[in-house]
């Protein structure tokens, strides 16, 4: 079977703000009330969490590669950031990335500044990273300044658009080059890899990345990351830096049983499917009704210029995300589908986006 229809129950408006708005697949549910009352170790040495690593090492084809578990995206960049970085470093990222802009400082609050570099379109380019590395260590005073030590990427990123397999080839070039630790945030991997246009596989993250994650919150867990260190010991001690870090479930079956539903027989994929199918209709729709987009995005996220008249009468029917202002007049605002997202929401939001039109 291709997948199975979600039933979703929504109150008076429609949500389309963000892709975790629901509670988890149906799949997740039934598998955690199968195996509610049996009892487990904790933080993650529970069976159905070492089942979930060897389904995960198989589809990323490393057999050695460590695997954890941690509660959420902040949670998974502060500490992965913060385990790669020596004192004296930071992390190079897109000036509109997500360590960058909504995730309130948590990379500094661990002592390490984010260095920023112009994004196009949330990517950032290799000719760019190249070019800003060969100008820092071209100043004489680069000892006085904070030393680059690690670059972030999202797949998909802050603005739904992908990095192609030859542009990470690119990046991991330049890393390999200044010695700098390349490490991919997917929180919303399974939207990247169900796209048309993605040409970057697990495979692929797994080769060209030290460091990645594998998003659950935003695709259908019930709660978590699962992170992927591809060369053991890359980070000694993690476990125990995860905890530091407040990053460490107790109950860390609950992202056991979620990962170990997610990776049997494909179910990751095809709720990332799901989503961009959805996208997909809502996004035609959109174009035949003459709505501007900021650009194009082949995922499951929206970004749709308004305006601001418009935007306010929207609001009282759709819960979306602000995004950011266009100019005096319009504004940016994203639209997110997600595993759950109903056909009949996406008919409802149609309509209502054809009568503002």
């Amino acid at each position: 079977m291709e997948e199975k229809g979600y039933e979703t129950m929504r109150e008076e408006k429609l949500y389309f703000a963000s892709d975790y708005q629901e509670g988890m697949a149906d799949e997740i549910l039934v598998r955690l009330q199968e195996t509610n009352r049996t009892p487990t170790a904790g933080y993650g040495q529970d069976p159905y969490s070492e089942s979930a690593r060897t389904r995960i090492r198989e589809a990323i084809g490393i057999p050695e590669a460590e695997i954890y578990f941690l509660s959420g995206g902040t949670q998974t960049n502060a500490t992965v950031i913060d385990g790669l970085l020596r004192g004296y470093e930071g992390v190079i990222a897109a000036d509109t990335g997500h360590i960058a802009m909504h995730e309130a400082g948590a990379i500094e609050f661990g002592g390490h500044k984010v260095l920023t570099v112009a994004g196009e379109n949330g990517k950032i380019r290799a000719d760019i990273l190249a070019a800003w590395l060969k100008a820092f260590y071209q100043d004489g005073n680069h000892d006085h300044m904070v030393f680059p030590g690690m670059v972030y990427i999202s797949q998909p990123t802050e603005y739904g658009t992908l990095y192609s397999l030859g542009e990470l080839t690119e990046l991991r070039g330049i890393c390999d080059t200044y010695g700098l630790k390349l490490y991919v945030d997917g929180a919303r991997l399974a939207y990247a890899l169900a796209s048309e246009e993605n040409t970057v596989s697990l495979a692929d993250l797994g080769r060209l990345c030290d460091v990645f994650y594998i998003g659950g919150t935003k695709c259908g867990a019930v709660i978590g990351e699962a992170l992927v260190i591809a060369k053991p010991q890359l980070i000694p001690h993690f476990f125990t830096v995860i905890k530091q870090h407040g990053a460490l479930l107790a109950k860390g079956r609950l992202a056991g049983v979620s990962f170990d539903t997610l990776f049997d027989g494909g179910l990751y994929e095809r709720l990332g499917r799901r989503a961009l199918r959805m996208a997909d209709t809502l996004r035609k729709a959109l174009v035949d009704q003459g709505w501007r987009f900021l650009f194009e995005t082949s995922t499951n996220q929206i970004f749709l210029i308004i305006e601001n008249g418009k935007y306010e009468k929207l609001q009282e029917d759709v819960v979306c995300s602000y995004w950011e202002p266009f100019d005096e007049k319009h504004t940016v605002i994203r639209l997110a589908t997600s595993w759950a997202t109903g056909e009949r929401e996406i008919e409802q939001l149609i309509q209502i986006m054809k009568r503002l039109s």
